[in-house]
């Protein structure tokens, strides 16, 4: 019998047919038989089968998102695309991830040691404050006011690390941190502690927690039942963080003064208040009655600013760090930290941005991988037809073809085998070239010099390159104008430096590398100190030829006219020998300190991100920009020929309904009358049009982009006029 045509539909395919199993012969648990009914069918069934899972991923030591991502991917775990218009092996797209996680995985552990540093001792003051005032309160409540600045934002992170220090062990504190919009009124502020406080910050339901053991019930704003709540759990103390106390009603926190004020000897209260100002301008908004229950201290935290400048020194500039970020992106984040008041955290935020999108969209990142890693059966030829592109490596060609190595430029166009060894050579020069600008850097800093940040100097060197005798590097102009104790003691920084190195860099000392500069320093201490001492003996001042005292004013008549001019002074022997000992010093500054732009590196896309595009994006978003753009030319992102009809500034029929009703919304006035829109809107596009829209299937059209307007939050309804709707102004 010849087979069925599958594609002929059969009478029979629509019929669903059931096979019962008697219960005389049902297979037994362990037979292989016809599968039993799906377990995530039955609720009984969810607490073993999320058991079995959790271990099963504990036997191959994988987390729950790490199985949910091999779920989706089908095992691979692959969560990064194939490049070079899908041609990039699926390898190379591998290494990538792995170098994105590995990379940011360690960065993100050291900004954590950086940030628990830096507030450790304003911790550990607290931690003892706490421990000490339950002795010396007696009947007073503990109070820490914690003076954080101006930038509020900072306080998160501070509060955070508050928290997580005074709740460590089993016998810790119970810490909640509330703030102003989070408490109106005191009911509101008492529920969130009580909850808070009784369940630990974890989302428990607060039924039980207005539930004694007895099976009393209590309301769950009544202090009695965090009470009974910390006595099952063995605890008494309860620490409250105000995190922004100056923007709390005055009425509110002595309510709640006075009130853990007269719990204090069942619930051990501690109150923390953060304050931008200064404790006496607090103090003035309470009572005297409500502040003599309070047993204070004070704690100064570090300002935002130099949190900021440590972090930079290991997340940014850090030896460690395996990308760069460009000087102009550098710039943008620094200044949104300035002027928008950002907190730590965004910064790390948009570093972390950045990070993701030169690993997840550039193909040639994978430059960034060891040698071992990086091999070349790893690259196909479209990645090496990428490399040619940058403006670097075709800048270094013309360089070379302008130097006569034609032969050198051609292999590099020509061979890929030629190329390969190239970007392993440009990869070691690049760590050469981190090297010497960390280097300069440092010594920069440890002169004291310049007035400019760490962070102005590490942007300023990536765009312009180190020269200390740039206006930008003023180190020799500065050099000439000390006197000889003062090169004595920039000699002795300079030296030290050079030992040391920076812990915050991850810079370790070059004494090794640099023994002619160290030897160099040690004869210019020696000679400057064996001319002070000879100055001393003479009692005249050691000066040099780049000093003021080392010039004279002259005066000269010429035709009875007087001509005043600046002369050098007639200089000792010691004064030429100082002189020449500084010349040799602002030598070696500008032999040792010293860097190229960023710019003039060949490759450094590879291991540079300088896109300021999606980080404006993400970061600073400008939805009414894009909506008003998106209708007021849809064209443009519809690229249809019906929307580009219409000229310039006018509207046409066969825009979107939305569309069209934007362009009506600009010319009316602040109160828009419905139904004299729909009337503009049905004689643009009714049966007269070129859409020539029925008036029912028009007016469908037209309630669903008014809807669509006052969704996008271009209107509002009116509560002067019923039938109006009201413009509402983008900020």
């Amino acid at each position: 019998m010849d087979e069925e045509d599958p594609s002929i539909f059969q009478p029979e395919d629509h019929r669903a047919a059931f096979i019962f199993t008697p219960a005389a012969t049902a297979p037994t648990a362990g037979t292989a038989t016809t599968p039993s009914r799906s377990a995530k069918r039955r609720r009984v069934a969810v607490a073993a089968t999320g058991s079995s899972k959790k271990k099963r991923q504990q036997q191959r030591g994988a987390t729950p998102l790490e199985d949910e991502q091999n779920h989706t991917t089908g095992g691979a775990g692959l969560e990064f695309p194939r490049l070079l218009g899908g041609k990039e092996g699926e390898g190379a797209a591998r290494l990538r991830e792995e170098l994105f996680e590995g990379a940011w995985g360690a960065l993100e552990g050291r900004i954590q040691d950086v940030l628990r540093k830096v507030n450790g001792n304003t911790l550990n003051e607290v931690s003892a404050f706490v421990k000490r005032a339950g002795e010396e309160a007696k009947d007073k409540i503990p109070a820490g006011f914690i003076i954080t600045g101006p930038n509020l934002a900072s306080q998160d992170l501070l509060f955070e690390q508050l928290a997580e220090t005074l709740g460590k062990g089993s016998g810790g504190a119970r810490v909640v941190r509330l703030r102003a919009a989070e408490a109106p009124n005191l009911k509101a502020a008492l529920k969130k502690i009580i909850r808070e406080a009784a369940t630990g910050g974890e989302d428990t339901e607060e039924a039980e927690v207005s539930v004694g053991q007895d099976g009393r019930k209590y309301l769950n704003y009544d202090l009695e039942a965090l009470h009974v709540s910390l006595k099952m759990q063995g605890s008494r103390q309860v620490v409250v963080a105000f995190q922004d106390s100056e923007a709390f009603d005055n009425g509110l926190l002595m309510d709640l003064i006075a009130l853990f004020h007269s719990w204090h000897d069942r619930i051990q209260f501690s109150v923390f208040f953060g304050i931008a100002t200064s404790v006496e301008l607090f103090q003035a908004r309470l009572l005297k009655s409500t502040a003599r229950c309070l047993y204070g201290a004070q704690f100064d935290v570090v300002q935002a600013g130099s949190v900021l400048e440590t972090v930079f020194k290991t997340a940014v500039a850090g030896n460690q760090s395996v990308l760069r970020i460009g000087p102009s992106l550098l710039r943008s984040l620094v200044d949104r930290q300035q002027d928008q008041v950002a907190g730590i955290q965004v910064f790390i935020s948009s570093l972390k941005y950045a990070y993701m999108c030169h690993f997840y969209a550039n193909p040639l990142s994978i430059s960034l991988a060891d040698e071992t890693r990086l091999s070349r059966e790893l690259l196909q030829p479209e990645y090496f037809e990428a490399v040619r592109t940058l403006p670097s490596f075709q800048s270094d060609v013309e360089t070379a073809v302008e130097a006569g190595q034609l032969s050198r430029a051609k292999s590099l166009l020509q061979n890929d085998e030629e190329l390969f060894t190239y970007i392993v050579e440009e990869r070691r020069a690049q760590k050469a070239y981190l090297s010497q600008l960390l280097r300069s850097l440092h010594l920069l800093t440890a002169t004291g010099l310049l007035s400019s940040t760490f962070t102005d100097l590490y942007i300023s060197a990536l765009d312009q390159g180190i020269d200390v005798s740039s206006e930008t590097f003023p180190v020799v102009e500065s050099i000439r104008k000390l006197g000889a104790k003062e090169i004595i003691i920039l000699v002795e920084k300079l030296q030290e430096a050079i030992q040391t190195g920076s812990v915050e860099l991850d810079l370790p000392g070059w004494a090794d590398d640099a023994k002619d500069l160290m030897t160099a320093l040690s004869e210019i201490h020696t000679t400057i100190d064996s001319l002070s001492e000879k100055a001393k003996t003479s009692r005249k001042p050691l000066k040099s030829k780049y000093t003021t005292h080392g010039k004279v004013l002259r005066t000269t008549v010429v035709a009875q006219k007087v001509q005043l001019s600046h002369d050098t002074a007639t200089l000792t022997d010691q004064d030429k020998a100082f002189t020449a000992a500084i010349d040799r010093l602002t030598d070696l500054a500008s032999e040792h300190i010293e860097s190229e732009p960023l710019a003039d590196i060949p490759l450094h896309e590879t291991w540079v991100y300088d896109s300021k595009s999606p980080y404006r994006d993400v970061f600073i978003p400008r939805p009414g920009t894009t909506f008003e753009r998106a209708l007021g030319r849809p064209h443009d992102y519809l690229s249809c020929a019906c929307c580009g009809a219409g000229a310039e500034g006018t509207v046409a029929a066969t825009y979107p309904t939305t569309a069209i009703l934007y362009r009506l919304y600009q010319e009316a006035g602040a109160l828009i009358n419905v139904a004299d829109l729909w009337t503009s809107y049905y004689a643009l596009v009714g049966d007269e049009s070129e859409v020539g829209l029925e008036e029912r299937t028009a007016l469908v059209h037209f309630y669903r982009g008014l809807a669509e307007m006052k969704a996008l939050g271009f209107v509002k309804q009116s509560k002067k006029k019923a039938d109006h709707v009201a413009k509402v102004k983008w900020l």
